[in-house]
């Protein structure tokens, strides 16, 4: 039931803040109603919070959505667009 991050076709990164406090309902009409990308699509979603040491990622594994949530015990997560 693990995510092998190898797999997923895109991985998308949403700019911004998130209320990491949503949940995968939440999470999925956000990104189909801002973003008009398909869920099922084989992508990888990944949410920051206000605070830069935690993080949500939403996939779609064929049988239903994995929420994963990470939060950085000592440090903080730099996003580097390139």
């Amino acid at each position: 039931m693990l995510v092998n991050y190898h797999v997923p076709k895109h991985v998308y990164i949403v700019c911004g803040n998130t209320d990491l406090r949503k949940g995968i309902d939440t999470l999925a009409i956000l990104i189909a109603d801002n973003f008009g990308l398909d869920l099922y699509d084989d992508s990888l979603f990944l949410f920051c919070g206000r605070r830069n040491d935690r993080f949500k990622a939403l996939y779609w594994d064929g049988e239903g959505f994995i929420l994963l949530y990470k939060r950085f015990d000592n440090g903080r997560l730099t996003w580097l667009l390139t």
